[in-house]
């Protein structure tokens, strides 16, 4: 049986006094992009929480974040 998990929103914040108001895991100054690219760089979920000592469930919350606000992007064309 699947647990329910927790919304991005539980897990990251949004606060101008902390690294400027970018997304960060709650508690932490770990930003989302960190998380995001260095899984764009190749590493494993497992490695990003050992390097940067964080739970799979917040890095799957950085990544369900990311998806969110990209889907909320306008797109347009390149000239």
């Amino acid at each position: 049986m699947r647990t329910k998990t927790r919304s991005w929103r539980d897990l990251i914040t949004l606060d101008p006094k902390i690294l400027g108001g970018k997304p960060v895991l709650k508690g932490t100054r770990v930003p989302v992009q960190v998380l995001v690219g260095s899984l764009a760089g190749g590493m494993g979920v497992e490695e990003v929480c050992d390097q940067y000592r964080v739970t799979p469930e917040q890095v799957h919350a950085a990544l369900a974040y990311a998806a969110e606000t990209l889907a909320d992007e306008p797109v347009s064309s390149a000239p």
